[in-house]
C-alpha cells in the first residue's frame, strides 16, 4: 500500500462517521479507521520514535504518523453501507431518526446508538455520555421511545461532539467513572456490557430511567 502512495501529494482529509478518508493526487483514496487502537499523529518531520508505524506520510517541514490502525484500505466500498454522519455540516436527523424506527421495537436504545448503520460517528463515550445529558437509559427499548426522545439523544450527541471537537476537551460525567456518584443525583454510577460486542454501558440508575415514567 504505501509504495502504491508513494510519491503522491496528500489532497485533502476528510472525516466520514469514524473513517478517515486520506485523498491523493492521481485519485487514489485512503481510508483509515481507527476502532479503539489506533492514533494518527501529526509531528516535525524527523521526530525520533519508538517501535513500527503502520504508515508514514512525510511533507517538507511534519509528518503524519499512523500507530495501530487496524483498518488501512485503499477503497471506499464500507462506506456505502453507513448512517447518516453525526458531525455533518447540516446532520441529517430525519434520517438518523427513521433508520432507528426500522430497527427491532425491542433493541436497546444504547447498542442503536453505535450501530454505524444507522448513525455514523456516535462512539462508546459519546453514548454514554448523550444519554446522560438525555436523562435516557441505555436500556430503554426503541419501541418504548418517543420520536422527540430519540431526536434529544441524537442533538445531545452531536452537541458534545461538536463541542469536544472545537475545544479538543472529552467532557466526561459518567463514561469510565462506575462506582463514583452521579454528577446530577449522587446515585452510583453503574456499567454493563451491552449489544453483541459488549461494548461496556456506563448510567446513572437512578435520573436515567429504565423505564418510561408513569403518566
Amino acid at each position: 500500500m504505501a509504495e502504491r502512495l508513494d510519491g503522491r501529494r496528500l489532497e485533502s482529509v476528510e472525516a466520514v462517521g469514524k473513517n478517515l478518508l486520506l485523498r491523493f493526487e492521481g485519485g487514489r483514496v485512503l481510508r483509515s479507521h481507527l476502532r479503539m487502537s489506533g492514533s494518527w499523529r501529526v509531528v516535525p518531520r524527523g521526530t525520533r520514535r519508538g517501535g513500527r508505524p503502520w504508515l508514514v506520510l512525510r511533507g517538507s517541514t511534519h509528518e503524519a504518523v499512523l500507530w495501530r490502525g487496524p483498518v488501512l484500505e485503499l477503497h471506499t466500498r464500507a462506506l456505502g453501507r453507513l448512517g447518516p454522519d453525526i458531525l455533518a455540516a447540516e446532520p441529517d436527523f430525519d434520517r438518523m431518526l427513521a433508520n432507528l424506527r426500522r430497527e427491532d421495537r425491542g433493541r436497546a436504545l444504547g447498542d442503536a446508538l453505535l450501530d454505524q448503520r444507522l448513525v455514523s460517528g456516535i462512539g462508546n463515550l459519546w453514548k454514554a455520555e448523550a444519554l446522560w445529558h438525555a436523562r435516557l437509559s441505555p436500556w430503554r427499548a426503541l419501541g418504548d421511545l418517543s420520536d422527540d426522545e430519540l431526536r434529544g439523544v441524537l442533538a445531545e450527541a452531536e452537541r458534545l461532539m461538536r463541542s469536544s471537537l472545537g475545544s479538543g476537551r472529552e467532557e466526561r460525567r459518567v463514561y469510565r467513572h462506575a462506582g463514583r456518584p452521579c454528577p446530577r443525583c449522587g446515585t452510583t454510577i453503574r456499567s454493563r456490557g451491552q449489544g453483541d460486542d459488549n461494548r461496556t454501558a456506563y448510567w446513572c440508575p437512578s435520573c436515567q430511567a429504565a423505564k418510561k415514567p408513569f403518566r
